[in-house]
């Protein structure tokens, strides 16, 4: 019997946080949702929101209440700026906060452009059995957030272990 798994597709929705961008232009957010298709994932749904603490969380809320949704992924409003509110939008809706995940982008991002990481603030968290990743709205940072950390976690195949195979128990009580 092999001890191969076989891949899990999820559906994934992907959010781009910014005053300016529209869909012509929105170069992070369609990196996201190209990497997260070209993996065999399912784009569940795009949307384009302005840095605004209650637009971003309605959208976001929205998702995690969806049964068919799996996984959120924001890009933008991360920074230290006066309009950058994306963690304080989602952190409220998380139940669980993904510590390591931040803590691990950081450190890859250091590795690329040294102390100015120190500004990222990166979160993820699970809330309803949807896990939820806020990157930088960088390109770069998309990629290497997706590449470097997501894409691995959200492969049923990788070991030692995955989030995928404990989606079954993120709602036990």
């Amino acid at each position: 019997m092999s001890s191969e798994r076989n891949f899990i597709p999820l559906n994934i929705c992907i959010l781009t946080v910014s005053d300016t961008r529209t869909e012509a232009d929105d170069k992070s957010g369609n990196t996201l949702k190209k990497l997260a298709e070209e993996a065999g994932h399912n784009v569940y749904e795009k949307a384009i929101t302005p840095d605004d603490i209650y637009q971003i969380r309605a959208v976001v809320s929205k998702w995690i209440a969806n049964d068919e949704i799996n996984v959120v992924i924001t890009t933008g409003g991360t920074g230290v700026t006066g309009r950058d509110s994306t963690p304080e939008a989602v952190t409220p809706l998380l139940d669980k906060i993904i510590d390591g995940f931040g803590e691990m982008f950081r450190v890859l991002s250091y590795e690329l452009i040294g102390p100015s990481t120190m500004q990222s603030r990166a979160i993820a968290g699970v809330s309803n059995a949807t896990y939820t990743f806020c990157l930088p709205g960088s390109t770069g940072a998309c990629k290497d957030g997706w590449n470097k950390l997501i894409s691995h976690q959200l492969d049923y195949r990788t070991r030692p272990c995955n989030m995928v195979e404990l989606m079954p128990r993120l709602l036990e009580k």
